[in-house]
């Protein structure tokens, strides 16, 4: 990847040099509409999808296609009540996801700030301000501090440029740049002001070919995949019961249309009509909540990722620190103090520049009153700024009474070389304290004083350093209790990786990311396992740290902001862009923060893990009903040859139970101490004894209607329906729980639609609306009858789980 990546580089630059004259006068307006209308506008976003065909696309998916089959078959054996029922479900399926969807891209949209907004350009023989999607190949413009760079240029005049290339390359330090070097689009402007001839625009650019990394890293979501089985699972068993009946029909001499109406009902009761509707909401309510915590969701599925992380790769400049560059104490030698290295250093400071080091002093200097008050006796001369071959900078300067001397601060070993008089003792001194600096984790600044001689004196030492955020070690610690590790990720020098590793209490095994490199994968990752986090790490180690983690089944969370990051945002189960990101690293994340800190970070884990939970709940719920039902009425018809109830009222119960169903997106649930992950052996193992506990106690209903009341088969179904109905929501607070249904309070939302449905399908079934009717007696008889299976069901399920969850990351928590 790597060399992929400066293959790229090469290329662009080639395109600045060798397609391009350096002499260009500018384009007329003419001529710039016309390469407008053959390179197309200067902007790195992905290609939009149409709307109307990504609404389509909603109807698609691991559950959709089987909703439309069951719309399908009630359309051949024109049962068009069933038919327009099950096209509602369909439909409000579609509408949910791609509403969630498509409010998340809108969201990321207006993220999209940091790329230059508005670009000067010299046209038509004149200067003047444009907006920077218009520019053009061969265009010339300006840029100057602070500015982003709007597109690649060449650099055409003008003394020097100061250029931050970290979102691009992850270089930290800024490059100097001066005539026919090459200037990229999404750089920033540090110092300096030139003018330069446009090469590339777009997608053309080297920021736009990195971008396109990003599409070769997919994944398919835990969430894809669980609700996949799940569907798989009760399809396949539906499958089964309707072989079986179809075979059992044959023996029987029954018609065709006959045992195809049954497959119809079948199938409409094994088809979890609701399930993408209610996750899909379940995880929308989930993204309106974490961006209340500042943390905007892009792709809805990274929600349950997120729940399910048991590793978080943190960045430490930003997440961890302050990214505030500090000084701390200082080191003064010879006759000088405190006070008169921090002002010689302040003097070699220029405010104008907004260099983090210089900002940094000033800062410092401006809080010490007597400081603070002499700078204002001096008047600056001359100031040469940094120079990063020089690694240095330098001011002329004078007093009030005209006293003339130069100050300089810098590398120390370059001001050692500016004193220049081979003091043996005092190189030594200057050599351990650096040292002794860089193992705390500080980088070392010198400063130096001349006098009207021109005469060098070592004056002393500015350790500099990037300060942990003041809740970096609380919030770790409550990450590892969660059962989240973090491993610290930097490009930062190793010494300084492992004191901010000790201070946040990660742990001090921060290695060279250049080890990875020297290792086959089954090393690397037994060195990534067992590493706290690490150093002078380049983008590309960050997607091979991804990807070899997820190889081992761990899932991933990953923070990041440059361009560069952005193949392994998009290859993490959780990609993180942190506050300040570039476009690129926002459009790859799943999860953008848009406030510093791994607090929000925590925020977003607990905040999930109610979502998973929530879904978890559902499962579980839709999956017992399912088998419940279909068990059922498959026996029925086989040892009774009985349809227990019609089309009609599987249709009513997928409405009156799944549709309120939705609020349990509201329900209370407890955050689990560990990452929550699908298991798939417990769901489906609870699911599937709460459902035959179901069938027996429908059976029992069934029993007691036709053998002990008599009832007529017409009114019989009615009976069973409503015991269907009845009981069904009522294993919802079954299956809320891991302990018993008591344990967990549940919300005031879902328990008035449980009630208010409930009230509905019993005042159907007495009014005989819609259905035969039943009396006020024979209704009472079946709420008495189903709470009374609720409670053992519910003390069945306890014993249940103690059988089933004996993995070691537990399904849910309650």
């Amino acid at each position: 990847m790597k060399a992929f990546i400066e293959e790229i580089k090469k290329k662009s630059a080639e395109n600045l040099y060798n397609e391009l004259d350096s002499s260009s006068n500018g384009l007329t307006s003419e001529e710039a509409k016309k390469r407008l209308e053959t390179f197309g506008s200067n902007e790195i976003i992905e290609k939009k999808s149409n709307p109307f065909l990504k609404f389509l696309k909603s109807f698609w998916g691991p559950i959709p296609w089987m909703i439309e089959i069951a719309a399908i078959l009630s359309a051949v054996i024109k049962r068009w009540e069933d038919f327009w029922i099950i096209l509602t479900l369909l439909i409000l399926n579609a509408v949910v996801s791609f509403w969630q969807e498509n409010k998340a891209d809108n969201a990321i949209e207006m993220l999209k700030k940091k790329l230059a907004l508005n670009a000067r350009v010299f046209r038509d023989k004149n200067w003047k301000q444009i907006k920077a999607n218009l520019l053009v190949p061969g265009d010339i413009i300006r840029v100057r501090l602070g500015e982003v760079v709007p597109a690649d240029i060449k650099l055409i005049s003008g003394d020097y440029l100061q250029i931050d290339e970290s979102a691009l390359t992850g270089e930290s330090l800024p490059i100097e740049k001066k005539i026919d070097d090459a200037a990229y689009s999404g750089s920033v402007v540090k110092q300096g002001e030139m003018n330069g001839l446009v090469a590339a625009t777009g997608m053309n650019t080297y920021f736009g070919r990195t971008a396109k990394l990003v599409e070769e890293a997919t994944t398919q979501s835990h969430f894809q995949k669980a609700v996949i089985k799940i569907g798989n699972y009760l399809i396949f068993f539906a499958l089964a019961l309707v072989l079986l009946i179809i075979l059992v029909g044959f023996f029987r001499h029954e018609g065709f249309m006959e045992m195809f109406q049954f497959a119809l009902v079948l199938m409409v009761a094994a088809i979890p009509a609701a399930l993408p509707a209610v996750l899909s909401v379940t995880m929308a309510v989930g993204a309106t909540a974490l961006a209340k915590k500042e943390a905007i969701v892009s792709k809805l599925a990274s929600i349950e990722e997120m729940a399910g992380m048991d590793i978080l790769c943190s960045d430490k400049t930003g997440t961890i620190t302050k990214n505030e560059l500090t000084v701390a104490n200082v080191i003064p030698y010879d006759t000088f103090n405190d006070n008169d290295v921090l002002l010689y250093a302040a003097l070699a400071s220029n405010a104008d520049d907004q260099d983090a080091i210089d900002n940094a002093i000033l800062e410092k200097s401006n809080k010490i009153a007597d400081i603070k008050n002499s700078l204002s006796d001096y008047s600056l001369d001359n100031f040469k700024p940094f120079d990063p071959v020089k690694k240095r900078t330098e001011a002329s300067v004078h007093d009030k009474n005209n006293n003339r001397f130069k100050v300089s601060k810098g590398a120390p070993q370059v001001i050692l070389s500016l004193v220049g008089d081979g003091d043996v003792s005092l190189e030594s001194k200057v050599n351990k304290d650096v040292l002794d600096f860089a193992n705390n984790g500080y980088r070392a600044l010198g400063v130096a004083k001349a006098g009207s001689d021109d005469k060098w004196h070592f004056a002393g030492l500015i350790p500099l350093y990037d300060p942990p955020r003041e809740d970096s070690l609380e919030t770790i610690k409550q990450a590892q209790k969660m059962g989240v590790e973090v491993k610290m990720i930097t490009g930062d020098h190793t010494a300084i990786a492992k004191q901010i590793a000790k201070e946040t209490g990660l742990g001090q095994k921060i290695e060279p990311a250049e080890k990875l490199l020297a290792l086959d994968d089954r090393k690397a990752l037994r060195l990534i396992e067992n590493s706290n986090g690490f150093a002078q790490v380049f983008p590309e180690h960050k997607y091979e740290i991804v990807e070899l983690l997820q190889a081992k089944g761990h899932i991933v969370g990953m923070t990041g902001d440059g361009v560069n990051d952005a193949p392994a945002l998009k290859k993490a189960d959780a990609g993180i862009a942190v506050a300040g990101a570039t476009d690129a690293a926002k459009s790859a994340a799943a999860i953008v923060l848009t406030k510093p800190g791994l607090s929000v970070i925590i925020d977003a884990i607990e905040q999930s893990r109610r979502i998973f939970q929530r879904m978890g709940n559902y499962s579980i719920y839709r999956i017992a009903e399912t088998i419940r039902v279909l068990l059922f009425i498959s026996l029925s018809i086989i040892t009774f040859q009985f349809y227990p109830v019609t089309a009609l009222m599987i249709v009513l119960l997928a409405l009156l139970n799944d549709a309120p169903i939705m609020t349990i997106a509201f329900d209370n649930v407890k955050v689990s101490a560990t990452p929550d992950r699908w298991n798939m052996r417990t769901t489906l193992g609870i699911s599937t004894v709460l459902g035959i506990i179901g069938v027996f106690s429908s059976f029992g209903i069934f029993f007691i209607g036709k053998e002990v009341f008599h009832i007529g088969n017409e009114a019989l179904q009615s009976f069973i329906y409503l015991k269907l109905s009845v009981a069904g929501h009522l294993t919802v607070f079954v299956a809320r729980t891991k302990g018993h249904f008591w344990s967990v309070k549940p919300s005031k939302s879902l328990l008035f639609a449980v009630i208010t449905t409930q009230i509905v399908a019993t005042l159907i079934v007495i009014f005989g609306f819609l259905l035969p009717a039943l009396s006020w007696k024979l209704a009472l008889f079946v709420w008495g009858y189903a709470l009374i299976a609720f409670i053992i069901t519910d003390f069945l399920k306890v014993q249940a789980y103690k059988m089933f969850d004996h993995s070691k990351i537990k399904f849910g928590n309650k």
